[in-house]
């Protein structure tokens, strides 16, 4: 089987836009998605598959370290981003990744404008960070249901009590 060259699918937010634009240009649609991905299991992959179901090109945008801090707290991430990019870039359903460091995607969503924007959860559309950006230029805006009981933060907590440290 033949060696998948992981780099090139890992993308600064400039080189993302050029990317996404020559994407368009020969008639792909464009999927987006965004997350911490810290410790992903087969719920994170259900999900990423399902997102690219949904256009020809998956673009993942993982939140910087510091960020995950703010939003899960201090012990948060358990990998870092160097990693968590790898492993996902790793994933087939995955065609480019993109490192963010603001609390939220508005910035890369305007940059990019994605055809689709696909949020995992157990929310409606109306919770979807980002949304009304995508809507502004027409676009479409999904959610993927998660898959019932896994969860990152569960998966610690399991790990942790497992090992006696609460």
């Amino acid at each position: 089987m033949a060696r998948v060259d992981l780099s090139r699918k890992r993308l600064s937010r400039e080189q993302a836009k050029t990317v996404i634009e020559g994407e368009r240009r020969a008639g792909r649609r464009i999927v987006f998605t965004n997350g911490c991905f810290d410790l992903l299991h087969v719920g994170h992959v259900r999900y990423l598959e399902e997102a690219r179901h949904r256009g020809d090109v998956l673009i993942v945008a993982v939140n910087a370290d510091a960020t995950v801090r703010a939003l899960k707290g201090p012990e948060r991430p358990i990998l870092p981003l160097d990693e968590r990019l790898r492993i996902l870039a790793a994933l087939a359903a995955v065609d480019y990744v993109v490192p963010f460091e603001e609390p939220t995607p508005h910035a890369l969503l305007r940059a990019l404008r994605p055809d689709v924007l696909v949020k995992g959860g157990d929310y409606g559309v109306e919770g979807v960070v980002g949304r009304e950006i995508v809507w502004e230029y027409g676009g479409e805006v999904c959610v993927v249901p998660a898959t019932e009981g896994l969860s990152t933060s569960r998966t610690v907590e399991r790990i942790r009590s497992e090992r006696g440290n609460t």
